[in-house]
């Protein structure tokens, strides 16, 4: 038997050449293209060097901090805040990353407004990016000054472990960091191989250049009025799978106090010690050197790099299909950096720190509806049948929320081959892949003494390149993958009503939870917090909790197994 998520990944793989009219819920979830009409588009590209010529921040003014590290220069915000960009860290390619020693602007740059450069990825301009990219863009609100004691935000972005930057589309965090009282930092680390997958064993180099970021932090906080010892980890998709691979370090755990995580598609699982070798085995065949060459490793260019990364990620499927299609490079549970899976398949280890876990209403729908043309009744329950095998299959196509309901045809014509089962598939994506592990993981962290509230966004704001989806991601009431990100960080542009409400309860929920680990506040409904029994998801944009429906745990995790049950990670 082939896991449902598994298989759809492998038809992925083949539709582009073989027109497959089934498409895996799995597809790459990096920043997409964005439609360059105005300037102000431009503006949310996440090119640093378009924004830095045509996207110059409202301030002019210099302010000055003095940190034990050297004097930081900032740039007035226009928001009510100051922007300090950053270099926190260093580090030889495949090599653990460490603390700077002074305050430095990043890449070299002469001034506090220049952005830095991202981490090696495909899809952008070689001038638009660096190998010297552990920086960050530190928010301070003007309310924050020395002795507040401030909490501070860490956000980390997203882009399946292979894209995305501090400078992304709607990053900016100086309305979160007003809103909030807050200093909020969005932090850079490796990407891809040069982050995840080293020849010379090297493992989990990105979290460990966000450890690296947090020790800075640390460091420099109370110089800005910020406090060391409240930070909280926040971030979406890939972002949220680095805070759980966080939470499962033990090293790790004096560095934050709590942590949120958006969208972690949760299914997947850390990779096993056995797959991560076999990723580094194929990985080093496509190099023009050997593992203990040195020497020849440091001088391949970032352009061989990238390509042998390419090869792999094409390639790691075939090579084992625990890794999927969606994150096949990612963090690995290898038992002295990441020493817990965080999930049912081993003891859960004891918890303490509060949790904040949301979701949104069609996680899968960008991927779904991005290259897919309609699925037909008979295409749906035959994959179904077959990923699953026969018992879960037909619970699954029994399970009311994922049942295909066959319409009578007063025409006569043969509806199934004809209905479109995209929305079907749609819902079971969202809920194995996302929603039901993460209902799971909040259960698990409950139990594990830990407290945790979980949400989902039933209101988002359209992230640049999802309204390019139109058939699905840029209808009315639909919230797709990413569509989280504007409404927290309050950066939506034109924002129509019931996102602005949003944004400001999101921002003030945000807010007690960065100072109390609770996101209850006046004037919204109570957020209750999970239980083992039950999560009580929160309707974030809507009212009342959210109806289990197929994440009951005696239906995902029990009948229909995760991936990271299925393959034992």
């Amino acid at each position: 038997m082939v896991h449902f998520g598994a298989l759809l990944s492998a038809l992925l793989l083949a539709s582009a050449a073989a027109a497959s009219p089934i498409v895996s819920p799995r597809t790459h979830l990096s920043f997409p293209p964005v439609p360059v009409t105005a300037k102000g588009l431009l503006c949310r590209v996440p090119i640093p060097i378009v924004q830095q010529v045509l996207c110059p921040r409202a301030g002019s003014a210099n302010p000055s901090v003095n940190t034990p590290l050297g004097a930081a220069q900032g740039v007035a915000d226009a928001n009510g805040a100051v922007r300090f960009a950053v270099r926190y860290g260093q580090a030889a390619r495949w090599q653990p990353s460490s603390v700077v020693t002074s305050w430095q602007f990043p890449n070299g740059n002469a001034n506090a407004s220049e952005l830095p450069l991202a981490c090696p990825q495909f899809n952008i301009d070689d001038s638009a990016m660096s190998e010297d990219c552990l920086s960050m863009l530190i928010y301070v609100p003007n309310t924050v000054t020395p002795g507040s004691n401030a909490p501070t935000l860490l956000w980390i972005h997203g882009g399946s472990f292979t894209a995305g930057s501090a400078t992304g589309p709607g990053l900016d965090g100086s309305s979160l960091a007003a809103a909030t009282n807050s200093i909020v930092a969005v932090v850079q680390y490796r990407l891809g191989v040069l982050g995840l997958v080293s020849p010379n064993g090297q493992t989990n180099l990105a979290a460990k250049d966000i450890m690296t970021g947090l020790s800075f932090l640390q460091k420099v906080l109370p110089s800005f009025g910020g406090s060391s010892s409240k930070i909280t980890l926040a971030g979406q998709s890939s972002g949220a799978n680095l805070i759980r691979g966080l939470l499962a370090i033990p090293s790790a755990q004096s560095l934050f106090q709590s942590a949120i995580l958006q969208s972690d598609p949760m299914d997947y699982g850390f990779l096993s010690a056995g797959a991560q070798q076999t990723l580094q085995n194929f990985f080093i065949k496509q190099l023009p050197c050997s593992s203990s060459d040195t020497t020849c490793l440091n001088k391949l260019s970032i352009d061989t790099i990238l390509g042998a990364q390419d090869s792999l990620i094409n390639s790691a499927f075939s090579l084992d299909p625990s890794t999927g299609a969606g994150e096949p490079i990612r963090l690995v549970h290898d038992g002295s950096l990441i020493t817990s899976p965080l999930d049912g398949t081993a003891p859960f280890p004891h918890v303490s720190k509060p949790v904040l876990v949301t979701n949104v209403k069609n996680e899968a729908g960008l991927s779904i509806y991005g290259s897919t043309p309609p699925i037909t009744v008979s295409d749906y329950e035959g994959a179904v049948s077959s990923a699953f095998g026969t018992q879960p299959g037909a619970a699954i196509l029994q399970n009311v929320n994922y049942a295909v309901a066959t319409l009578a045809s007063a025409s006569g014509t043969d509806v199934a081959s004809t209905q479109d089962e995209r929305p079907t598939l749609e819902r079971l994506g969202t809920d194995q892949i996302w929603r039901c592990p993460t209902w799971t993981f909040a259960r698990n962290w409950v139990g594990g003494g830990g407290r945790a509230f979980v949400g989902l966004y039933v209101v988002g704001a359209s992230y640049p390149g999802n309204t390019d989806i139109t058939a699905f991601c840029g209808e009315n009431g639909v919230v797709c993958h990413q569509d989280d990100i504007e409404i927290v960080f309050g950066t939506a542009p034109s924002p129509n009503a019931p996102q602005a409400a949003l944004i400001a309860e999101m921002q003030a929920r945000y807010k007690a939870f960065l100072n109390t680990g609770n996101p209850n506040v006046p004037g919204h409904a109570t957020w209750n917090a999970a239980t083992t029994g039950d999560v009580h998801a929160l309707t974030l944009g809507g009212s009342g909790e959210v109806a289990a429906g197929g994440c009951d745990p005696s239906f995902f995790g029990k009948i229909v197994p995760y991936d990271y049950q299925l393959f034992g990670i």
